[in-house]
């Protein structure tokens, strides 16, 4: 809203300053410096309802060490950050932008989901909250809605770089690189290789040219898989003090920088990566949303005042996921999310390991003392803040090998 203000006051009043809101840099320095302030300073406000309204987190007996003191701790923090992102977005962000309106509808949407979760298990008294198969058809539906947008929306568009042996008039200023018009394609990145482009349209192309305007019916349930993967995957992650939030925050970053260059025909043509239109205008929701992670650590690290809940954790992984899919980095996730996958594949194989031993041996076997896998490391001695400090370390570290994929290829 306040970048719409100063564009009218530069326009016709030539108001001093005004043009600074232009820049997408300045605005996501202002987003980042809004969301942290209000995830600290209302933060404590919502935390202080949460436990006026008794919204103290049952915990169950796992057996972990500090796990008592851990309940009544408020729950449903969630909402901190989902104020803190949307408000600066709100602000400061081109509410027009697709991309924009597409992470704005994620952050509602799986906020809602998360939402009745956790008011179902507080207020219903119902521990098992709300039914993971309904969670399914929400996640399913937000993936339903990304695809479409991500297919057929007409500002949803890329520009490659014209081949050495195509002449074309078409120059973008201000940058050597001669560009295509923008086309609707569904081209993603392969992180690793040379010739790093994929188009999903090739995993149809043996049924003929004119199948391929069918590919949404196999480019959609790819989306619908990445969303309900990630999402469950943070929601897993949530489970100490600090992890789930701290992790996000990291990878968060790293979608920023990617949105940025992907956005900007300069630093797109330094890197030799793709030019995507419009995509550095999510710049400005990523950083609120990190900012927003990073306020509300400032309560839920160790010792934790607040936890998310599924309020915040559904939501954290489905806006992480639409990111890396709207930047075409969604082949990139396994990487960058590493920590999510390992959480994630931790409670399959605990899962399906011990029913297949019970099946075989009459007894069920575990490969890992519990899962998800931090609780592992807890029942093997470590204290939880260590866990999360080097759960955070292997973060960052896989966040830097994703920034390298940009030029080892």
């Amino acid at each position: 809203m306040l970048y719409y203000l100063f564009e009218y006051l530069e326009r016709y009043y030539e108001f001093p300053g005004a043009s600074l809101f232009g820049f997408i840099t300045f605005r996501a320095a202002l987003a980042v410096i809004f969301s942290l302030f209000i995830a600290t300073v209302y933060g404590k406000k919502i935390i202080s309802y949460l436990k006026r309204q008794q919204m103290g987190e049952q915990i169950r007996d796992l057996g972990l060490e500090g796990q008592n003191e851990k309940a009544g701790t408020p729950t449903m923090g969630g909402i901190i950050i989902i104020l803190a992102t949307l408000i600066p977005v709100l602000l400061f962000a081109k509410l027009e932008n697709i991309y924009v309106i597409m992470l704005i509808v994620t952050t509602v949407w799986m906020g809602t989901i998360g939402f009745i979760d956790d008011y179902l298990k507080k207020f219903k008294n119902d521990k098992a909250g709300l039914p993971g198969k309904f969670k399914i058809i929400g996640q399913i539906g937000l993936g339903i809605f990304v695809g479409v947008t991500m297919y057929f929306h007409p500002d949803v568009t890329v520009k490659r770089e014209v081949a050495d042996d195509v002449t074309t008039e078409i120059v973008i200023p201000n940058a050597e690189r001669e560009f295509y018009p923008e086309e609707k394609t569904l081209l993603t990145t392969i992180p690793f290789v040379k010739q790093n482009e994929f188009n999903y349209e090739t995993l149809i192309a043996w049924a003929g040219e004119e199948a391929s305007q069918y590919i949404w019916l196999i480019f959609i349930p790819i989306v619908i898989f990445i969303i309900t993967a990630v999402s469950n995957g943070a929601n897993l992650t949530d489970g100490i003090d600090g992890l789930a939030a701290g992790s996000s925050a990291i990878i968060g970053l790293t979608l920023a920088l990617f949105a940025w260059v992907s956005g900007n025909v300069i630093f797109s043509d330094y890197l030799n990566i793709m030019y995507l239109p419009n995509t550095g205008e999510m710049t400005i929701f990523i950083t609120a949303f990190v900012g927003s992670l990073i306020g509300f650590l400032w309560y839920n690290a160790y010792p934790a005042q607040v936890f998310m809940g599924d309020t915040g954790s559904l939501t954290i992984g489905g806006i992480i996921a639409v990111i890396a899919i709207a930047v075409r980095k969604e082949l990139l996730i396994p990487i960058l999310c590493g920590i999510f996958l390992v959480e994630n594949l931790s409670v399959v194989l605990q899962v399906s390991w011990f029913k297949y031993t019970r099946k075989k041996f009459g007894e069920g076997r575990r490969i890992f003392r519990m899962s998800p896998l931090h609780h592992h490391y807890q029942v093997k001695g470590f204290h939880e803040s260590k866990i999360v400090t080097r759960f955070w370390i292997v973060g960052i570290f896989l966040a830097i090998l994703t920034i390298v994929t940009l030029k080892i290829r």
